[in-house]
Formats: structure tokens, sequence, C-alpha cells
């Protein structure tokens, strides 16, 4: 074997360790300054391979996954393909549950690494027997030797940011963050970085980004859940229609809501603008930012992270085909 700092065993030694881009022109009219955290650089395109490699290893390490085993989840794309990715890899079988406002880009990369997609309604409740939360379970329950990852209420997924993507982000600006936006679906991304860095400097303050449609922002400020609030929303892996304990709202110090249009139109925006070509959910993160600003959040010295969470080539149909955003009445004709 090579013994080469620069080559890895398997694709999962790439896991973590992604980098940071300061943003100049999309944050030219905003107060400090702005970096953005690049979790598309994982191998599997989006921060997801953080906490699926971390929750694998862990039943590995607890002797209840071992090869030939069935690893079930509820995805909405990207947490699945993480889990697909790692399953080829260590020899296991991957089922997933996935969302009907999924991507068909993401669908179609699910079945490449060999996962058994079963395609779920978006906008049933959560404990309908339709509902991929449900169909999940229903799944682990008729498979012998199988292991249901459900991120939304499991500790480790917000452990697994907590143990590397805080850590992170924390060294990269040496300390002198004030500010993370980011993205809350599952909501372990936003607690596990939040806990680590308000461990190093309490003052830091976690902004999150929720959708219309979603329960988050609104059970945060009040703990009550509001099903009022809920409605069909375009924007995938952000907010929720069920309240996941791997969400620390403790944590958290305030939620911001983005539109679906918004969103959309902000991640090509930092496409057209910074040249990184991100998600529909950076999108959300970018536009985010740009209210907190506007309400005064930022001062000159303030250093603010956006985790910008996964690629943009997983939105071809979606955010970056005209027609669709034409279709959602985002774009029009300017004939």
């Amino acid at each position: 074997m090579i013994r080469n700092q620069n080559i890895h065993n398997t694709v999962l030694d790439l896991i973590g360790q992604t980098p940071m881009v300061q943003l100049h022109h999309i944050t030219k009219k905003l107060t400090g300054t702005f970096y953005a955290k690049i979790e598309a650089f994982n191998p599997g395109h989006s921060a997801k391979d953080r906490i699926a490699l971390h929750i694998l290893e862990n039943a590995e390490k607890k002797g209840i996954l071992k090869p030939g085993d069935t690893i079930v989840e509820t995805t909405s794309g990207n947490t699945g393909f993480s889990l697909a990715m790692i399953s080829m890899v260590r020899g296991y079988k991957c089922i997933l549950a996935v969302s009907s406002k999924t991507s068909q880009d993401k669908i179609d990369m699910l079945k490449s690494v060999g996962a058994e997609v079963n395609l779920c309604p978006a906008n049933v409740a959560a404990d309908d027997p339709r509902s991929y939360y449900e169909v999940a379970k229903r799944i682990h329950k008729e498979t012998p030797n199988s292991i249901y990852i459900n991120q939304y209420f499991n500790e480790l997924n917000c452990d697994a940011h907590y143990c590397s993507t805080g850590p992170e982000i924390w060294k990269q600006t040496n300390g002198k963050v004030t500010h993370v936006v980011v993205a809350s679906g599952t909501g372990g991304t936003i607690s596990g970085i939040g806990k680590y860095l308000k461990e190093q400097n309490p003052t830091i303050q976690i902004l999150g980004v929720d959708a219309y449609g979603s329960i988050l922002k609104k059970y945060h400020e009040t703990g009550q859940i509001d099903e009022n609030e809920i409605h069909p929303y375009r924007i995938e892996g952000l907010g929720k229609n069920l309240i996941p304990t791997a969400t620390k709202f403790d944590i958290i110090d305030k939620f911001e809501k983005v539109t679906d249009k918004a969103a959309a139109l902000k991640a090509r925006e930092i496409v057209a603008k910074e040249g990184l070509f991100c998600g529909y959910t950076s999108g959300a993160v970018m536009q985010a930012t740009e209210q907190y600003n506007a309400q005064q959040f930022f001062t000159k010295e303030s250093v603010v992270v956006l985790v910008f969470p996964d690629h943009g080539s997983r939105y071809m149909n979606k955010i970056y085909s005209d027609s669709w955003m034409k279709e959602q009445g985002f774009l029009f004709d300017e004939s």
C-alpha cells in the first residue's frame, strides 16, 4: 500500500474538514464579515455524511450492525444518499422512505448507489400510515436484521456536529465567530454546532432558518405546536410538521422564516455572484441572513458563518430549471 497523506483508504475518510469561503459580492450591502461553510465538499455532497457515518460507526461499535444487515431511514434525500454510500463501502443493504417533494435528481442518485427507494406522499400528517416516517417504521419492523436510523429522534445526530462541524468552525475562524446561520430540519446540525460553540463562547448567536408551512419557529417562541401553520411548501430538508427531539431549542437564539420563492432565487444568486453551486436550503440560509441583517443583528465587527448544507447538482430539475421555476411562479417570461 502506498503511504501518502493525500491518499485515503476509502471515500469515507473524506468526510468532514470542509472548507470555509468568504462571501464578497452577495454580502456587499450587509454589515459584518461573512463566511460560508461549504458542506458540499463532503464526498456525499452534503452535511448529512457526518451524521450518517457517526451513527453507523456507533452502531458497529455496539455490535448492533453487522455486514449484510439492512439500514432503514426516513429522508428528504441527502441523509439517504450518505447512508447508501456508506452501505456500499461497508457491505450493508439500504432501504429508504422518501418524501414525494424530493427532487428527481436526488431520487435518481439514491438509486444509483444501490438504495431501495419507497416514495411517500409529502402532504400528509406525520402519523399518517402513508407518511415517510411511518413507512420507514413499518419497513424496519418487517425487515429482519435491520436498524432504523431515525435521525429526527436520534441524539447522535446532534452529537455528530458537536464532535466535528462545531470544532471546525471554531478553529477556522480562530474563535472569532460571533453568529452562525443554520437551516433547521431534523435540528441536528444547528444543535450540535450551537452546543459546541456556546461552550467556547456563550455570546455566540445561533440563528435558525425555518420555512413557511413549518411549525419550528412558533414552537421555539411559544412552546406550542400550532397545526394551523402547517401547509405544503417546496423547500427540501428545511422545517418540520413535527418536533424532532434532535432539535435543542434552548441552544437556538432565534428563528427566521423564508419563502420558497426567495430561497430559490437566492440560491441562483449565490451561484451568479460567488460561483458557489449550492442547493435550495443554502439559498434559504442566505435569504435568512439578509433578513437578520435587516433586523440589525450584525455589526461591523460581526463574523458570521453561514452553513451551506448541500450541492446544487441535486436540484437541476427544480431551482436550476427555468421551466420548473416558471411553473411555480418564481420566474416569468421576459417577452
